[in-house]
């Protein structure tokens, strides 16, 4: 996953450990024009990604984050990310199967621009996508 390749282009980094939803989310998102999916299977290779992609931080252009993700989870990446000056204004979007009626809320307030529950319109949050990235 090499982020140098990606210039001029939108990087969606997509979180998830389901490989049907990242599936489904990559048919989604792929066929818009100058994105790129890149899928990250735990928060902790997301963090990861996100820090060897620190020089080219104006090509990441949204994460796309599950809650529930082995050992940490999508709400505390969701803080990680709001707690590094440099991706302040990065859009995330959380997903959750979650049934808690307080996960949206949490998500939220912890700095997601968006939540959708599972299971969750591709189109819906292919649109808000493209909502927050051409904002």
């Amino acid at each position: 996953m090499d982020p140098s390749n990606v210039a001029a282009q939108h990087l969606i980094l997509l979180v998830d450990d389901a490989e049907d939803c990242l599936s489904t989310l990559d048919l989604a998102l792929g066929s818009l024009p100058s994105v790129v999916v890149r899928a990250a299977r735990t928060a902790e290779d997301a963090v990861s990604f996100l820090a060897t992609a620190a020089g080219y931080a104006t090509n990441i252009s949204a994460v796309v984050t599950d809650i529930h993700l082995p050992r940490m989870s999508g709400l505390e990446l969701i803080a990680h990310i709001r707690s590094q000056p440099r991706w302040q204004g990065l859009p995330i979007v959380a997903l959750s199967a979650d049934t808690d009626p307080d996960t949206p809320q949490r998500a939220l307030r912890l700095g997601a621009d968006a939540y959708f529950p599972k299971p969750f319109s591709p189109g819906a949050v292919r649109k808000k996508l493209e909502e927050l990235i051409h904002a």
